[in-house]
């Protein structure tokens, strides 16, 4: 066989093994870049890119407590990577509140949320850092505005990654009889966890499990332990699914909760 037929074989052997290996990761670009219930509530610190649009259709959460209410929250987001490591999002969350032959439904406010990464993660952990806004607008929301800050690290193995958050809320507690939306527009005094998840890169999926502790917004609630596992998938590279499963461990009200999302990601027509 001649040297040119060898080189010929070669490259095309070359280039099939690239085609391959980039079969799978095609599939990974969004698929462990986790957010608060999606499908968990500890988030990892990773971000949006940048000039990237991330549309979460309809994030859904569903709680049943043990005298056997349900409540539902349904809260559409939009993000948008607006610098390096740098997003801005707005959610709009709606809530359904089922207890027995009682039912009251409507929007329980508006969320705006500055998102920032400090670091790439290295030989030392990502870091970032986290400001959101809710607004009362809606039936179901707070009295008045809400300010949440929160810090977020990440640490990678090679066998795991680790999550740890830290919230704070700034506002003043509410009464045993107020109302509000649950899912992602629950507030707590504050909030504090750590997830593990595993990535399967070749099957573009990732496995999660939490433990975090929040106090209610509300004054006659003791604070709460909850636990959780999840699961992401990624469908192609701009689209995944989640889905999770919880249980609160103490508190007043100890029940059980799911949660199911999707998202979208795209960019502008006109840019790269």
């Amino acid at each position: 066989m001649s040297d040119t037929a060898q080189a010929r074989i070669a490259l095309r052997a070359a280039a099939l093994l690239l085609g391959l290996s980039a079969m799978p990761a095609a599939a990974q670009t969004d698929f462990y870049n986790t957010d608060a219930g999606r499908p968990l509530q500890i988030e990892d610190a990773l971000p949006v890119e940048r000039r990237a649009f991330e549309l979460q259709a309809a994030p859904l959460r569903l709680e049943r407590s043990r005298s056997g209410v349900y409540h539902w929250g349904i809260e559409p987001e939009v993000a948008y990577g607006i610098l390096p490591r740098t997003y801005i999002e707005v959610g709009v969350p709606f809530a359904f509140i089922d207890a027995g032959g009682e039912q009251t439904a409507g929007l329980s406010g508006v969320e705006f949320t500055a998102f920032h990464n400090l670091n790439v993660e290295t030989s030392i952990p990502a870091l970032a850092v986290a400001a959101t806004v809710r607004l009362p607008v809606g039936a179901l929301a707070a009295d008045e505005a809400y300010t949440s800050v929160k810090g977020i690290m990440t640490r990678t193995f090679t066998w795991a990654r680790f999550h740890v958050n830290g919230e704070y809320t700034f506002g003043s507690r509410l009464d045993a009889g107020d109302v509000v939306g649950a899912g992602a527009a629950e507030l707590s005094s504050w909030l504090g966890g750590i997830a593990v998840d595993r990535t399967f890169p070749l099957r573009a999926m990732l496995v999660s499990g939490e433990v975090y502790a929040r106090e209610p917004i509300h004054t006659d609630e003791a604070v709460e332990w909850n636990t959780g596992i999840g699961l992401r998938y990624q469908l192609d590279p701009r689209f995944n699914i989640d889905g999770g499963i919880g249980r609160r461990l103490t508190g007043d009200d100890r029940g059980w909760y799911v949660t199911f999302g999707t998202a979208y990601a795209f960019g502008l027509p006109w840019r790269r």
